[in-house]
């Protein structure tokens, strides 16, 4: 008998060992699922859960359904979820500087390899208490797209839908900026209290933007950054198998980064055959334009912390 219950409590403790070993982590994004910038952070999903049984899974919540996207930084910083899928736009009220992440030139992997990585990670956890796990949305430019036609960079007169990624660039160039969920945008349009609104060039039809948009002003300008966020207490309490697990899956994500090159082409292909007509600014123009993309947006980085902007600037490609 006695022997009978040993075996039976040490199969319990073997039983409940193997349960503990596998975690769950509870994930959101901030893009309605299925979108063109939560796609990636789906497939992530996908990929640790097929290749972590036993060890990590991610339960994933839902989109801005279920966390509303601008405050989405703040739930995964304080563990209402574990992970989340979310733009730096979305939380500049925490971490100012992460809004010169836009304005890279060069690659996440180019970042890991030159220290930057490790900086804008240092910054997410001490602002934030999340480790900044990694970013997709490498070669994905942002554009302007209007219900009327433009011929300058002049933007005097419009009343543009912005995020913190463009609002020192449109404003810059006389804009009156306003700032909506995107689930709003649509209303706003057919409405007639926007003109026009910035946004990358993959996704629009995804949202049916297309119906109430008419051109889209070329050249883009910045480059996407949608960033998978870990809560730093729950990063922290994964051992090594679980840690390491995250970021084999997030460099695979990463390599699929490449991939956006043929999207965008694919894209602006579906963006014409919709009714979108492409306006190329004239070379005067065009040097205006993104003359005030680049000096707004590090002046409005500099404004929060020259030193930081100083060092971020030096390894984002410039």
């Amino acid at each position: 008998m006695k022997n009978a219950l040993i075996c039976a409590a040490a199969f319990a403790v073997t039983v409940g060992y193997a349960q503990a070993e596998e975690v769950t982590l509870r994930g959101a994004t901030g893009f309605a699922t299925g979108t063109a910038f939560s796609r990636p952070y789906e497939a992530f999903v996908d990929w640790i859960n097929e290749n972590g049984e036993g060890v990590l899974q991610i339960q994933n919540v839902g989109g801005p359904e279920s966390v509303p996207p601008f405050e989405l930084g703040n739930s995964v910083s304080s563990g209402v979820v574990d992970i989340a899928n979310v733009t730096a736009a979305f939380y500049t009220n925490m971490l100012p500087e992460g809004d010169a992440l836009k304005l890279a030139r060069n690659t996440i992997q180019e970042q890991r390899e030159n220290g930057c990585y490790e900086t804008i990670d240092t910054l997410h956890q001490e602002r934030m208490n999340v480790k900044y796990l990694g970013r997709t949305g490498d070669h994905v430019n942002f554009h302007l797209y209007t219900t009327q036609p433009l011929e300058t960079a002049d933007l005097s007169g419009l009343t543009i839908r912005t995020t913190p990624v463009y609002q020192a660039m449109f404003e810059a160039l006389g804009a009156t900026p306003v700032t909506t969920p995107p689930g709003d945008v649509y209303t706003a349009l057919e409405r007639g209290t926007i003109d026009g609104y910035g946004w990358p060039i993959q996704g629009v039809l995804d949202l049916g933007w297309e119906e109430q948009t008419g051109y889209r002003i070329d050249p883009g300008f910045y480059q996407v950054d949608v960033n998978i966020l870990v809560n730093l207490d729950r990063w922290e309490s994964l051992d090594d198998e679980q840690r390491a697990l995250l970021e084999e899956g997030m460099a695979w994500l990463e390599a699929q980064n490449e991939n956006n090159l043929t999207i965008n082409e694919e894209e602006a292909a579906k963006q014409a055959e919709a009714g979108i007509e492409t306006i190329e600014l004239s070379e005067e123009e065009q040097a205006k334009w993104l003359d005030a993309a680049e000096t707004a947006g590090w002046d409005a980085i500099s404004a929060v912390n020259a030193d930081v902007a100083e060092t971020l600037r030096g390894c984002l490609g410039e």
